[in-house]
């Protein structure tokens, strides 16, 4: 007749083996010695074992070949001083299969003793499933931070390129803003300075028709004079703003070719001679080779601005000192005259589009001359630099590096 007691203990049995049995996770027992004694069902379907095959082995045959003298540390160690504990959580642990493969575990530990022995049980996980998610996990992580780096690689430079394009168009709209600011203050400078020469030519014309006589020659001559002025005048102005304009628009640039400064220069002197005032004389000197290499138009109107503005700003019976030299594959220029000056405080300012100095409000101009030569200097790497006095006068003083001299 069984008791209560045998009937509880021998139920409680039977839920502990079976627990043992079909548990799905694997446990196996060992002894203080590191022999397993006792592995259930779970365990030897995880590690590649039948029933019984692992009885007896160390548990080291379960671990990696270079971790086995680790464990058999650890393993010892833990059996000093045995205590509930979960390992795997802080770092990766690997197990071995009776194939040889390895693959990632968590392992739970717990123990008992049995009279003067310490039993140990390992409760083991098979992990590789949730090690692949979070590779995956890992990669899709990557991944997406990879492609967030692209994108906003992109993004940045798309704003970069949108804020060159804003600036590319501010900068075009102010181009814009000042060809439309240059061609404003050109019709309005053109409407006054324009009036006076074309009065001039007219009223010449109207005078020459009268003097009919062969004695009347030397009035005619006056007039047709006068004439000449006005229209070289009026062509310095036009000239002017279409040199201002296309140096605006980017559509000028040297052009260099072999021809002679000398030559060049006694050129335009003859053109100049129609604006002299009475008395006025050009005084020209060239010195070493005569022969180089640079843009000769822009040579030239460079000597129109600067002769033209000496023979405005300068009185009757003044002379204009000219000096040309080619020296060192350098050419020099200088135009001196004894004019009116510039003021001190404007000096700053000569070089400026549209800019005249207060003392010469009265005299036909554009303000663009000194602006246009600075320019052209700049196309050829030349410079420019001038001295002035008021009531004295003013010299200017160029030098532009050139591409052969013969």
């Amino acid at each position: 007749m069984h008791t209560l007691g045998s009937i509880l203990s021998g139920t409680r049995m039977e839920s502990i083996t079976a627990l043992f049995e079909h548990a799905t996770e694997g446990i196996i027992i060992v002894d203080n010695e590191g022999l397993m004694i006792k592995v259930n069902p779970s365990a030897n379907r995880m590690f590649g074992y039948t029933s019984g095959e692992l009885d007896g082995l160390p548990i080291e045959a379960l671990i990696p070949a270079s971790l086995t003298k680790k464990h058999e540390s650890h393993r010892k160690h833990y059996l000093k001083s045995p205590h509930a504990r979960a390992m795997g959580k802080d770092f990766k642990l690997r197990a071995l299969r009776k194939d040889k493969s390895e693959f990632p575990v968590e392992i739970s530990l717990s123990y008992y003793k049995n009279e003067d022995k310490t039993f140990v049980i390992a409760f083991i996980i098979d992990i590789t499933e949730r090690v692949q998610n979070e590779e995956k996990i890992i990669k899709m992580n990557f991944d997406l931070d990879l492609k967030v780096k692209e994108r906003t690689s992109v993004l940045q430079e798309a704003l970069i390129q949108l804020e060159s394009s804003k600036e590319d168009l501010k900068h075009a709209l102010k181009r814009e803003k000042e060809l439309h600011d240059l061609k404003s203050r050109f019709v309005t400078m053109a409407s006054h300075e324009f009036r006076t020469p074309l009065s001039t030519i007219l009223s010449s014309i109207s005078l020459i028709a009268k003097y009919t006589q062969t004695e009347d020659d030397e009035k005619r001559q006056k007039h047709v004079q006068r004439i000449k002025s006005a229209v070289t005048n009026m062509t310095l102005i036009l000239n002017d703003f279409l040199s201002a304009e296309r140096l605006e628009d980017g559509r000028i640039s040297a052009k260099y070719s072999l021809f002679s400064l000398k030559e060049l220069m006694n050129e335009t002197l003859i053109e100049m001679h129609g604006i002299l005032k009475p008395g006025q004389q050009l005084d020209y000197k060239h010195e070493g080779e005569v022969n180089l290499e640079l843009d000769p138009q822009m040579i030239k109107n460079i000597f129109i601005n600067l002769i033209s503005n000496a023979i405005k700003f300068s009185d009757e019976g003044k002379i204009i000192t000219i000096r040309t030299e080619i020296n060192n594959n350098q050419t020099f220029i200088s135009i001196a005259d004894q004019g009116m000056g510039i003021p001190e405080e404007e000096h700053e300012h000569l070089f400026e589009r549209f800019f005249r100095a207060k003392n010469v409000t009265n005299i036909q101009g554009t303000g663009l001359g000194l602006n246009i030569v600075s320019k052209y200097l700049e196309a050829m790497n030349g410079n420019i630099q001038f001295k002035s006095e008021l009531n004295k006068g003013t010299i200017f003083e160029i030098t532009i590096p050139i591409q052969n001299a013969r």
